[in-house]
């Protein structure tokens, strides 16, 4: 059994700094790097980008609405032509900048509002998957597994990869809980672990309604901006070990 590690990063901007980006680096196999869109500017790529390359850790552009204000996180209706061309812009600039130190970007992943939005909509899925497509067609696209991006990235070639959330909470359909309501993040150490191993070995989750929810993933994420999260990513990568799951990027 094998797992990849992925974790938001570089979503500081200027003189803010949101979570510990070196330590999670130490632990994690993949990093999803904030473009400059929902947070990140040029010196905090370069850094995050150098900082992963010097420990092996796979570089996934993190795309987003162009939201700093609202951290990505809220939903915004934008023209497919805009959108893609603005998706192509982030990759772009992170993989340029991710070159200049070594390394390259290995996927691409949506943040936020727009990860939720592309697993249902239709046109901003494509909006997105043509970005990739335009840039470098052998580009994964992580997201949940079953979702729209995933169907239409697929039918057009490019690789896909389907994750799942250890700190989330699932609706019955397998969908992540809106942020908004009471419960979505799940902060228990235990019950993250214990969570995440399940995904990984049994390869389901329980849903806030007590059904089981099959969620074959080949990528957990563990939430970086979360109170604690360095001690909670370690947390599930020793709890992944101790059950005999090979914690190892996907790329």
């Amino acid at each position: 059994m094998t797992i990849d590690l992925n974790a938001d990063l570089g979503e500081g901007y200027g003189i803010w700094t949101l979570g510990d980006d070196l330590a999670l680096l130490d632990v994690v196999t993949s990093a999803n790097v904030a473009c400059g869109f929902h947070a990140g500017d040029p010196l905090t790529i370069r850094r995050t980008c150098a900082a992963a390359v010097e420990r092996g850790v796979r570089i996934g552009a993190q795309v987003s609405y162009r939201d700093l204000a609202g951290f990505g996180r809220r939903e915004m209706e934008v023209d497919p032509e805009e959108l893609c061309a603005e998706v192509l812009y982030q990759l772009a600039a992170v993989d340029g900048v991710a070159r200049t130190v070594g390394g390259r970007v290995s996927y691409v992943k949506p943040h936020g509002a727009l990860y939720n939005r592309v697993c249902r909509d239709p046109e901003q899925a494509e909006a997105v998957v043509a970005a990739v497509a335009d840039y470098d067609g052998s580009l994964p696209v992580l997201g949940l597994p079953g979702s729209v991006v995933h169907r239409v990235a697929a039918g057009r070639g490019l690789p896909v990869v389907a994750e799942a959330f250890a700190d989330r909470a699932y609706t019955p359909a397998g969908t992540l809980v809106p942020r908004r309501e009471p419960g979505a993040v799940i902060h228990d150490p235990e019950t993250v672990v214990a969570r995440a191993v399940r995904m990984a070995t049994d390869r389901t989750v329980t849903a806030v309604d007590g059904s089981e929810v099959p969620v074959d993933a080949r990528s957990v994420c563990v939430h970086g901006d979360t109170p604690g999260a360095v001690r909670l990513a370690r947390a599930v990568r020793d709890g992944l070990v101790r059950a005999g799951v090979a914690v190892e990027a996907f790329t």
